[in-house]
């Protein structure tokens, strides 16, 4: 039986595991042991944290896997494109990597590559910088190399930055934050799947979130709902992105705003699937794509297979913050029949800071689109 190595073992690593031992792999899962699912799932489960890349290596030395994957994580990107370089198995190369894992690097490798980006800068905490001069207000404050919505600011008053970069910089692993322009406009992601270098795009998702000043995700849609020539202008610009950022292989997630111009202004791209259930369950509902196969398959260095497994739908996640979200989510299901629960979890939080904290999440599918917007409207 060939093996699958899978790099961490949460709840948005669990969907990757299922599939691959559907398709009828081993799988083996390297991840801190802390209780998450992925323990249980995996056919072999190793206690080794996804950051120890020559621990991990060492082992798959042993193990032999036709291939090195896994999803919804910058920090795990790292090391499996680390160990699947030195294993010669399909994977980006170190300067993409290192460019789509550190948000400032990233804008600097667009903006170099003629694509547009907010102004942006780079601080530490204790530097103390003047943006009188360098930014417009309102702006963005962020770790360079965390997601989750962890860290994360929008300022109004320039006396506002110092303590806000303190607090990313509290998040970031290298203990660095980005200065941005905030634009204004709705909040959109785009996923897609490149193989030696070919890009396909799957599809765009509409964004929801609580706003200023931690824009926490609330919810996502799929389709988006863009015009066709929007999405054109979408498409161009993410693909001309892709290529600047030197993503060749696997899933990628571009998240963008298109501004009052009707501009597209690319915010982050992660060379890996989209969090939130985006990849791993709403592109299947959205397109009738197996997204998740797609990225087995490239891993293994074939083409990603465009067969569609069930016939596309609207799809939408709606994340439950706190019990009046949970009885909208009830008395939505009631009042929509047509609507289809495909997939449900509730751990209750007391306080949600972040992604990370909220208190769970329903996924719907429909054919009626306006019915999943106006669940995703209600917070």
């Amino acid at each position: 039986m060939d093996k699958i190595v899978i790099i961490g073992a949460n709840d948005f690593q669990n969907p990757l595991i299922l599939k691959a031992k559907e398709l009828g792999y081993e799988t083996h899962v390297f991840a801190w042991r802390d209780g998450s699912v992925g323990e249980r799932t995996a056919d072999f489960f190793y206690p080794v944290s996804i950051v120890e890349k020559e621990q991990i290596y060492q082992e798959c030395l042993k193990i032999k896997p036709v291939a090195v994957v896994s999803i919804a994580s910058d920090l795990a990107a790292i090391t499996v494109n680390y160990v699947a370089t030195k294993l010669g198995l399909p994977c980006n190369d170190e300067e993409c990597v290192r460019v789509t894992t550190n948000k400032y690097e990233m804008r600097k490798c667009l903006k170099d590559n003629g694509i547009s980006v907010p102004a942006f800068y780079k601080q530490k905490a204790e530097e103390e910088v003047d943006y009188r001069e360098l930014l417009k207000l309102p702006a963005i404050v962020k770790p360079t190399d965390r997601s989750g919505s962890r860290g994360i600011t929008k300022i109004t008053h320039y006396e506002e930055i110092s303590e806000a970069v303190r607090c990313s910089v509290k998040d970031s692993f290298e203990k660095s934050a980005i200065v941005e322009e905030y634009i204004e406009g709705e909040e959109y992601s785009c996923e897609a799947i490149s193989c030696r270098g070919n890009h396909s795009i799957l599809t765009v998702t509409k964004k929801y979130t609580t706003g200023a000043p931690h824009f926490i995700e609330t919810g996502h849609i799929e389709p988006a709902g863009l015009t066709e020539e929007m999405l054109k202008k979408v498409h161009l610009t993410i693909l001309k992105a892709l290529d600047a950022l030197k993503i060749k292989n696997g899933a990628s997630h571009s998240e963008f705003k298109i501004d009052r111009d009707a501009n597209v202004k690319i915010i982050e791209i992660g060379a890996r699937m989209g969090g939130d259930c985006i990849g791993s369950n709403l592109v299947e509902l959205s397109t009738g794509y197996d997204f998740v196969k797609m990225v087995i398959d490239v891993a293994m260095g074939k083409e990603p297979d465009f067969t569609r497994v069930s016939e596309p739908q609207n799809a939408a996640i709606k994340f439950i913050f706190n019990q009046k979200d949970y009885q909208q989510v009830k008395d939505h299901i009631a009042a929509y029949p047509e609507t289809v629960v495909f997939e449900s979890e509730i751990t209750k939080n007391d306080v949600v800071t972040d992604s990370s904290t909220r208190w769970g999440f329903v996924i719907f599918a429909s054919k009626i689109r306006e019915s999943l917007e106006k669940i995703l409207s209600c917070f």
